[in-house]
């Protein structure tokens, strides 16, 4: 069973025309290994506001490979940490593929804590699931289009405490046209993110 909110869906929209055009734009040969949380701050800044629905979010700090952020669109303060991968592989390798990012998400308002959501870059395969994995630990993903969230809500707090004490999440997934992705992330400053984006949405 899957009760997914509708604003999961809108969140997931606003992240993909915020991130992938500017990041496709900005950094097309982007290494693989280059580090997400070094380029300058303001360069994430840009696009986080398109993802507040067009309120320029505040950087509260670059902590690691993780940024931490908040805005207020509609009045409703809400107040996220993101990153992108470190290192990314398709299979086949030429596939096209947008950039991917995980961010997790405080809406104080929606009684929202540490909701894991990932975009992935491309369309998922219809009825699939995608994995992430922290350390000997397979999380279940549900998806829809291109983002994909904690399928079990229970096990949602379990993958935040387990990224919190892991080096990296490495999150894999299959897209519509069958093209097997793997991602992973540096969880570098992740506790730090998320205890600034607590302080700040409580």
């Amino acid at each position: 069973m899957h009760h997914r909110r509708p604003w999961r869906l809108v969140a997931s929209l606003l992240f993909v025309a915020a991130f992938a055009a500017p990041a496709l734009a900005q950094q097309q040969p982007a290494p693989a290994g280059q580090p997400a949380a070094k380029p300058k701050p303001p360069h994430a800044a840009k696009p986080a506001t398109a993802a507040a629905g067009g309120v320029k979010p505040t950087l509260l700090g670059q902590y690691g490979d993780w940024g931490a952020y908040t805005a207020s669109p509609g009045g409703k303060k809400v107040c996220f940490a993101l990153a992108k991968p470190a290192s990314s592989q398709t299979e086949p390798a030429d596939r096209p593929r947008n950039p991917g990012y995980m961010f997790i998400s405080t809406r104080p308002a929606d009684k929202v804590n540490n909701e894991v959501s990932i975009i992935i870059g491309y369309s998922f395969k219809p009825n699939s699931e995608a994995t992430a994995e922290v350390g000997p630990t397979t999380f279940a993903l549900y998806t829809q289009q291109d983002g994909a969230w904690i399928k079990n809500g229970a096990d949602e707090t379990r993958m935040v405490d387990a990224m919190r004490a892991g080096q990296n999440v490495v999150v894999k997934g299959v897209s519509a046209k069958g093209t097997r992705s793997t991602d992973t992330y540096s969880l570098k400053g992740i506790t730090q993110a998320l205890e600034r984006t607590g302080q700040e949405c409580k």
